[in-house]
């Protein structure tokens, strides 16, 4: 078996080995994020930054493991999740000055758990997971959104505003704007500034009606109709409520 048979097998195949490499990638890349958080509060120094490129060595061996095993990788690496890869290595071997970017690592969260095989493995070994799937990826959504935003306030308002002096500053302000509490005490200065409040107040209030709205509506289960293509049945549907196609829903049998 070649490398890159082995390495496809990895990435996309259904074995027990395959599981737990995915498993692994997954593990590492919220290792990696509780890092940048738990770095982001305190002095940065030569082993922080030391500890930052090996990750970015490992990063970059992915993507380039994806892009090597792919049929398209040149449409592999211009999509969102290629777009994503880039930033998270970039962040990491060729830091901008401070901080203010490497919040762009979160996206590598966001690039693992939208990916088709790890969807697929999670709904297939967590049951809280395949019945609260919209919910879950809403929250990691929004999750995601109010990283980014707060790396964005610190970088383009520090230098600027002196109420934006670290990160707690930034992310407070973030989770304020975007709640539309808005108490007043932190604010952003300049064209700039105000732009950003706006986009924050937009794309964050959406996500996070987004939450509210797949949190209320009934529980249903993803399970793609063969015939008309409905895909939100009822969990004990035997019959698609469209065309009346029969269904094989798989259930573990939880009451």
């Amino acid at each position: 078996m070649s490398l890159r048979t082995r390495l496809r097998t990895l990435y996309e195949g259904s074995s027990p080995g395959s599981d737990r490499f995915r498993y692994g990638l997954l593990a590492f890349d919220l290792l990696t994020i509780a890092f940048l958080i738990t770095t982001s509060f305190i002095a940065r120094g030569t082993s922080t930054e030391t500890i930052d490129a090996i990750i970015g060595v490992i990063y970059l061996a992915d993507v380039a493991a994806r892009l090597w095993i792919s049929p398209r990788p040149l449409r592999d690496l211009v999509s969102p999740y290629g777009i994503a890869d880039i930033a998270v290595v970039v962040s990491l071997l060729a830091p901008f000055y401070g901080e203010g970017l490497a919040f762009l690592r979160v996206l590598r969260l966001y690039r693992t758990l939208h990916s088709p095989q790890t969807l697929r493995q999670l709904r297939q070994d967590w049951p809280f997971f395949r019945a609260n799937d919209s919910t879950v990826r809403a929250a990691i959504n929004l999750v995601i959104f109010v990283f980014l935003m707060t790396a964005l306030v610190y970088e383009l308002q520090s230098p600027v505003n002196p109420k934006i002096a670290t990160y707690l500053d930034a992310l407070y302000f973030t989770v304020t704007t975007l709640s539309t509490t808005g108490f007043g005490d932190v604010t952003l200065t300049g064209e700039t500034g105000k732009l950003l409040a706006v986009i924050i107040m937009i794309f964050g209030i959406s996500l996070f009606l987004r939450l509210i709205q797949v949190m209320l509506r009934p529980s249903k289960v993803d399970h793609k109709c063969p015939t008309c293509g409905l895909r939100r049945h009822d969990h004990d549907a035997v019959h698609c409520k469209a065309c009346g196609t029969i269904l094989n829903i798989e259930d573990d049998g939880a009451v």
